[in-house]
């Protein structure tokens, strides 16, 4: 809707994650450092954590992108509750490893076998888990197991980890030593500040074809960040908003006044 009345390619502040409009800020880019050392290391865990809505997916997505022209065979979970018994099963259907009615010994030893091919064709495996702070910790014991494939002491699967902040605290938990003594680098995502948060929004906008229509007043940035907190998802749904707004009003020239009045 207000796509085509300010003349845009696209909707800019869409809440589904998109790598096409991965922003690099310093955390962003710090936190793909990481991955991509992890890549380097091709063995161990790499933990990255944040809040909701800092833009974990989105490096999920962006890592993905850069991962098809590698030499790399990767997979995403996803986690709700998932039990010991039921992530083998989930981490062989990503994959595309079968998985229905077969033991945990046979899942092992297909994962083992794949792994091992891979390794044989000069491809890493990588396993990237998303919302990790739903795993029980016997399932990221389950994980580390799979660290356990080895050829000449070099792993065989890697595994970067994703969470909301209370993943830090299964990691802390009692038993979970182990995990901690593989785990090679972590870093947590804080959310924008007041600068990166315009630029985020103007990036955003720019990538669609932005040609200074709507215009914006000096206040609104500063006020959508404070609203917002910085945080990516927020910031996406305050815009979406505010352009919904201008389209409405047939604005050209977006004030704060106006969008508190609007509220």
């Amino acid at each position: 809707m207000y796509d085509d009345f300010y003349k845009l390619e696209g909707k800019p502040f869409q809440l589904t994650p998109d790598h096409k409009f991965f922003f690099n800020s310093k955390g962003h880019n710090r936190a793909m450092a990481y991955l991509r050392y992890g890549l380097e290391q091709g063995e161990g865990f790499i933990v990255i954590t944040g809040g909701i809505g800092t833009g974990k997916t989105t490096l999920v997505r962006n890592l993905f992108d850069e991962l098809s022209s590698m030499n790399v065979m990767a997979a995403q979970l996803v986690t709700t509750q998932v039990d010991p018994d039921d992530m083998l099963r989930m981490v062989c259907a990503s994959f595309g490893l079968a998985h229905e009615g077969l033991n945990k010994a046979t899942l092992l030893h297909n994962l083992e076998a794949i792994a091992r091919a891979r390794h044989a064709e000069g491809k890493q495996m990588l396993l990237v888990v998303d919302e990790a702070q739903n795993l029980p910790p016997r399932s990221v014991e389950e994980l580390r197991m799979l660290s356990n494939f080895q050829v000449n002491n070099k792993a065989l699967v890697q595994t970067f980890l994703l969470g909301q902040e209370e993943f830090k605290r299964t990691l802390q938990s009692p038993g979970m030593e182990q995990v901690r003594q593989r785990i090679i680098a972590s870093y947590h995502l804080d959310p924008l500040g007041a600068e990166e948060t315009e630029k985020y929004i103007l990036h955003r906008l720019q990538l669609v074809g932005w040609n200074q229509d709507p215009t914006f007043s000096d206040g609104v940035f500063p006020m959508i960040f404070e609203f917002t907190g910085g945080v990516p998802r927020r910031i996406n749904a305050m815009c979406d908003r505010m352009m919904l707004f201008g389209c409405l009003e047939e604005k050209s020239f977006i004030t704060w006044r106006r969008m508190r009045c609007s509220r």
